[in-house]
């Protein structure tokens, strides 16, 4: 592995201006059929398997041509100062905005609240359901803003008017800020990591490139491959991420051969072949993680993963191949100014890693307690967690759909934002109707039940639909418990009737998708941890050190997943991260921070503890091989640790409530991983095992492929420090 890596790298630096017009090529060309491919078909979420889901597509099929999966838009209005909203002029304000609302070229129906009887029993607040034909991202930006139009109307009349549903939505996901932010702030790491502006943009120029291909090569075949708009997401944050990461690890270990008295030419080629087999194995962690996605069985979650895992690859090719071609334009400009004026860099003393080092190797019991017990302290609150998917309840009291959330619940009840769907299937039944009729009434009567609808037949006659309302919220373990006790009532009701039936709508969809993911988080670690063991086995040669990557990561991750509902459940702190509702974590939390955070924690361990196996292999006792490792690599670890924490933090600035989780998560995440775990747990655990850290049995030694990530087959090709040519030298910047 080391010896062909050094040779593309050679190879790289040599023929930099292919390696970079190759690069090019493949930026235009694809950017060129994103350009001209169509765009994104946007399936829709689904979740095969469930019974939500299977519901639904009974109903796509026995209702055809009715808008399942159009765009609503739920329109309340209250009278002011508790007046009825049945009053002559409010109602004639509310029938006049209903109009309006009917009148788009989008709009397929617009009830009229009075005639629907869709007003509380007070009299004060009233609803109008508006669905559209057409799915919530396919809205244009003319209904957008007849929908708002009719909406200013209302409220200039003196009506309270507020509005939620999927017609409301803005596309989801971070509005482009957060990444311009992680970007400034990983410049600035770079630049005070590296001390020269040569080398903080290298491997932000090299990274954006990466992006640029990946994003575009996903965009191109976004229709092809059926990849909705939203899967792309993922795939731009890691591609950044980790695109920094190679990059920088490469570039650090250029340097340091730079500051041996090696050639730039020579310099570049080591670097590949050392830093970038640590690159090659770190970047297959990530995919694995990424790839292992699949497993939870949710197509979308799985393209995503895919996704990022083709990011990540672009990421270490270009680690691999355009890194060196650029360290060939500007040998020496990524060196600090000093160095440059004196043609040779000054070679690497003891510094911050090294003194750190020796502090943990003389306490590494006290360090390793303390390590393991605060983590597990932090992880506690986990055992407690609460997977749901919040919606409007959880947004800024600033939104329209949190005002109509709030209005809804106080005059209709808690549960009337979350109302069940029952679907009937009563083909081969003599009396579809009046099984339906019997099967509403066994429902209604069960606790917790507050309403249920008439039910609406399809034109067969063969399919009932109604709709159960809770008395409790969406959110609430209870609605939960409401919706196993339905399900629980089936065998019975059918003996009776003949007739089956299911539930789905968004509540029992989210819960569904709650008791999915959670059964399928165990064996998605055991896929994605155990062939990762695998990989570091073959990397490192030792039982142990894979044993401890594994076990530091679940530490780090429950602990993260703990400081998650400390906040975003409990409210502990909620104030200070913008958290007005507290509630359940999002379901897909736990999936994304496990992938994710495994594939990141691993680069760590693979570039701290690969230089540790190098040096150890060299002939560095345990104790010297730790502080070696801590020498070259801790500040460039904690330079890519700070990035990543920069850039997921500028998610917890956003207003939507699942980013912000999502970015205090993943950011946590890497703040316990890379500070706690790698650079405290890690070197104690290291101190404490000595020789035994490194051992291999023999059988097993001999099964395990060898792929030399130290470098040996190139100890005598760097033996003898090469001077700098002078034509090399005068190429400086």
């Amino acid at each position: 592995m080391a010896t062909f890596l050094y040779r593309l790298g050679r190879l790289a630096f040599r023929r930099r201006w292919y390696v970079a017009l190759v690069w090019a090529a493949v930026l235009a060309a694809v950017g060129l059929g994103a350009l001209k491919a169509p765009g994104a078909s946007d399936e829709g979420f689904s979740m095969p398997g469930i019974e939500s889901q299977k519901a639904f597509d009974l109903m796509e099929q026995r209702f055809p041509g009715a808008t399942a999966d159009g765009a609503t838009a739920r329109v309340v209005f209250v009278a002011p100062n508790g007046e009825k909203v049945t009053a002559a002029a409010h109602k004639k304000a509310v029938e006049t905005t209903v109009a309006e609302l009917a009148d788009g070229s989008q709009v397929a129906s617009a009830v009229n609240p009075f005639q629907a009887k869709a007003v509380s029993k007070d009299g004060t607040t009233a609803y109008a359901t508006v669905t559209y034909k057409v799915a919530s991202n396919d809205l244009t930006d003319a209904s957008k803003a007849q929908l708002d139009k009719a909406l200013d109307a209302a409220r200039d009349t003196g009506l309270t008017v507020d509005a939620g549903g999927t017609a409301m939505d803005d596309g989801g996901g971070a509005g482009g800020m957060a990444e311009v932010i992680g970007v400034a702030i990983a410049a600035v790491v770079l630049l005070v990591t590296f001390g020269s502006l040569a080398a903080a943009g290298l491997p932000l120029l090299t990274a954006l490139i990466g992006v640029g291909v990946s994003m575009a090569t996903i965009l191109s075949l976004s229709h092809a491959l059926g990849l909705s708009t939203t899967t792309g997401t993922l795939a731009m944050m890691l591609g950044l991420a980790v695109g920094i990461d190679y990059a920088l690890f490469v570039v650090s270990r250029y340097r340091e051969e730079r500051a041996k008295g090696r050639a730039p030419q020579e310099a570049t080629a080591l670097a590949v072949g050392t830093a970038g087999s640590a690159v090659v194995f770190a970047g297959l962690t990530v995919v694995i993680a990424l790839a292992g996605l699949a497993v939870v069985g949710i197509p979308m979650l799985t393209k995503m993963g895919l996704a990022a895992a083709g990011a990540v690859v672009v990421a270490v090719l270009i680690a691999l191949t355009l890194v060196p071609a650029f360290l060939g334009f500007w040998p020496n400009a990524v060196l600090r100014r000093k160095d440059r004026k004196e043609g040779r860099v000054a070679e690497a003393a003891d510094n911050g890693g090294t003194r750190w080092a020796r502090f943990v190797l003389r306490r590494p019991l006290p360090v390793l307690i303390l390590g393991v017990v605060g983590l597990g302290a932090l992880a506690l609150p986990m055992t407690s967690l609460q997977l749901g998917m919040p919606g409007d309840e959880a947004k800024s009291t600033s939104t329209t759909e949190r005002r109509a959330y709030d209005a809804l619940a106080e005059g209709f009840g808690p549960g009337f934002n979350g109302p069940l769907t029952v679907v009937v299937d009563a083909k081969g039944d003599d009396d579809a109707k009046g099984a339906a009729a019997a099967i509403a009434k066994d429902i209604g009567a069960t606790k917790g039940v507050v309403s249920v609808t008439p039910a609406r037949f399809n034109e067969a006659g063969d399919t009932a639909v109604f709709s159960v309302v809770p008395s409790t919220a969406p959110t609430d373990e209870k609605t939960k418990d409401l919706v196993t006790s339905i399900r629980d009532e089936r065998p019975g009701i059918e003996s009776e009737t003949g007739a089956t039936y299911e539930v789905t709508g968004t509540t029992a969809l989210n819960i569904d998708i709650s008791e999915k993911v959670q059964a399928a988080l165990v064996p998605y670690l055991i896929v994605v941890v155990g062939l990762a063991i695998v990989l570091l086995l073959v990397v490192f040669r030792s039982l142990l050190v894979p044993l401890k990557a594994a076990l530091g990561f679940l530490l780090s991750v429950l602990a993260s997943l703990g400081a998650v509902v400390v906040v975003f459940q409990e409210g502990h702190g909620a104030g200070l991260f913008g958290v007005e509702t507290t509630g359940p974590i999002m379901s897909l939390m736990p999936i994304f921070l496990v992938g994710i955070v495994f594939g990141l924690a691993m680069d760590y361990e693979v570039f701290l503890v690969s230089r540790m196996r190098e040096a150890y292999v060299h002939g560095e006792t345990p104790a010297q091989a730790v502080t070696s490792g801590f020498r070259h690599s801790a500040r460039v670890v904690v330079a890519a640790a700070l990035i990543m924490i920069a850039v997921f933090a500028g998610f917890i600035g956003e207003s939507d409530s699942m980013i912000k989780m999502i970015g205090f998560g993943l950011a946590s995440a890497v703040l316990l991983d890379a500070f706690v775990v790698r650079m405290a747990i890690v070197p104690a655990v290291l101190a404490l095992l000595g020789h035994r850290a490194w051992w291999l049995p023999k059988w097993l030694d001999r099964i395990l492929p060898r792929v030399d990530v130290e470098g040996e087959a190139l100890t005598g090709t760097a033996d003898t420090p090469e001077p700098v040519p002078a034509d090399q030298e005068a190429a400086s910047v």
